[in-house]
């Protein structure tokens, strides 16, 4: 989520987006102190004990007030409901660390670990109704060559996320908005 604010402030992003809001399920959230710090608008609705549908048609209503152009998640560890997809069908973007094709969900990093993999890819994609199964918009390959500890294939991750994720947010943007001569 810094990264992303980051980039839309004084980054790659700066031109072309800004940030809406910057929203959790969990109220105490440190990113949400962190968000309102880098003087982003903040919104939270506690998840606990919900239904997830539920849930999801009020975190929609409070999403719509704010009218983003895009959903991007960036540490948001829910599954969303096809009430909330539908809502922003073709405009929710998630980040995995991990080529969707090989491994959905949860512990992509300790996968690659386990695994032994000598590389893995960071993939930005749209949201649909599965896991994980949405079109690619980006992928970037993360060498793990002689990474000994967890901590060191996150690592190398989340410096390819960090860069990754605003590039591909940015493609999009241009994409659907081109900009040049008239």
């Amino acid at each position: 989520m810094v990264a992303l604010v980051t980039a839309a402030q004084t980054g790659l992003l700066r031109e072309l987006a800004e940030v809406a809001v910057v929203f959790s399920n969990h109220p105490e959230a440190p990113g949400l102190a962190t968000a309102s710090a880098l003087a982003c608008p903040t919104a939270s609705l506690s998840s606990q004990g919900r239904k997830r549908a539920d849930y999801d048609a009020e975190v929609v209503k409070i999403l719509r007030q704010y009218r983003p152009d895009y959903v991007v998640l960036a540490g948001y560890m829910r599954i969303l409901s096809p009430t909330f997809v539908r809502a922003f069908a073709g405009r929710i973007l998630n980040i995995h660390p991990a080529d969707t094709h090989q491994h959905q969900g949860l512990h992509a990093y300790e996968w690659a670990f386990d695994n032994q993999l000598v590389e893995t890819k960071i993939t930005v994609h749209l949201v649909d109704e599965g896991l994980d199964t949405g079109p690619i918009l980006a992928q970037q390959t993360v060498d793990l060559r002689g990474a000994e500890t967890l901590a060191e294939v996150e690592r190398r991750g989340l410096a390819v996320e960090h860069q990754l994720y605003a590039k591909a947010l940015a493609a999009l943007i241009e994409a659907r908005h081109p900009v040049g001569p008239f």
